[in-house]
């Protein structure tokens, strides 16, 4: 089954508390995804950011709105209990439980009232309530936007000329801590004429190893062909590392090549170049930047 959104486990959460017990987070998320019947690969989808898993993402926002409707209340960081208002709700035996449901509680319709979630906990005039968590609005949000980017940033890239091309790989190679200095880096690159290498970088700022370069402003998919022979430059050269750089795409077949030789062989495509160039700020400025925050309950233990 699909992973339930953060209104469908607010239910069954509450009833995995009723018997009055304090009740870890962890503890909820395990027994909760064996209610659902999760599979492992469904336990370890992670949100766009990648940084949390989303079932256990969801479990604490539906345990959040329960607690912010009174239905249930901390007790210690990470666990909770079941209030009387929550065993209330259970007797009566909601079918569902959800934002709309939620509502008539007062200290919830305040919370509701004041916060900006107000305008979006809707999809339509209807009034039916979004699957989605606010962090997963803000992370489905802002990896739109940085698809965008991206895609602008590759056009760009593309009406560029060679040249500039070149400085622009050396600056993304460079902002990531390869090349020794921008002076050094940028001396390096395209001045060593041998077949199949377009320039050569420090490995690091002491130069204790050397990256061979290969840099395609290309349409076109790269092809096995195009690899082989990067490959035998980097054999002529004694070489065991280099990157390939392209501002199209790589076939399976050039793909599936590089995993299976020698050299250590690292593909990059124009996607994975634009986002590059975002992580490290190469080409683009930031617009704006916000800073999610949640409460230190380690603060406000006393001893």
């Amino acid at each position: 089954m699909p992973i339930p959104d953060f209104q469908t486990i607010m239910l069954p959460l509450l009833t995995f508390t009723a018997d009055t017990r304090e009740h870890s987070l962890r503890e909820s998320i395990e027994a909760l995804a064996e209610q659902f019947a999760l599979s492992d690969t469904e336990r370890a989808e992670l949100l766009p950011s990648g940084r949390q898993a989303m079932f256990d993402n969801r479990v604490g926002w539906a345990s959040f709105y329960l607690k912010k409707s009174g239905l249930l209340e901390s007790t210690k960081r990470g666990s909770f209990r079941i209030t009387e208002r929550g065993q209330d709700v259970l007797r009566q035996a909601p079918s569902i439980i959800n934002i709309r449901y939620l509502d008539q509680f007062p200290g919830f319709s305040e919370f509701r009232t004041s916060s900006p979630e107000k305008q979006s906990a809707t999809n339509n005039q209807t009034g039916t309530c979004t699957e989605s968590t606010p962090e997963e609005m803000l992370e489905t949000a802002y990896q739109g936007m940085r698809q965008g980017v991206a895609a602008e940033l590759l056009q760009t890239i593309k009406s560029c000329s060679p040249a500039f091309f070149e400085r622009l790989v050396i600056d993304v190679l460079v902002t990531m801590g390869y090349g020794g200095t921008r002076k050094d880096a940028g001396t390096a690159v395209g001045k060593s004429g041998d077949g199949g290498i377009d320039g050569i970088i420090k490995e690091d700022r002491l130069g204790l190893d050397t990256i061979y370069i290969q840099a395609k402003r290309w349409e076109n998919p790269v092809g096995r062909p195009e690899i082989q022979k990067f490959a035998g430059a980097l054999q002529g050269q004694r070489a065991k590392k280099g990157v390939f750089i392209t501002t199209s795409a790589f076939t399976s077949e050039a793909q599936d090549y590089v995993s299976r030789i020698d050299n250590k062989i690292v593909l990059i495509d124009g996607n994975l170049l634009a986002n590059l160039m975002i992580d490290h700020n190469v080409g683009v400025s930031p617009l704006a930047s916000y800073e999610l925050k949640r409460v230190d309950t380690d603060y406000f233990t006393e001893e």
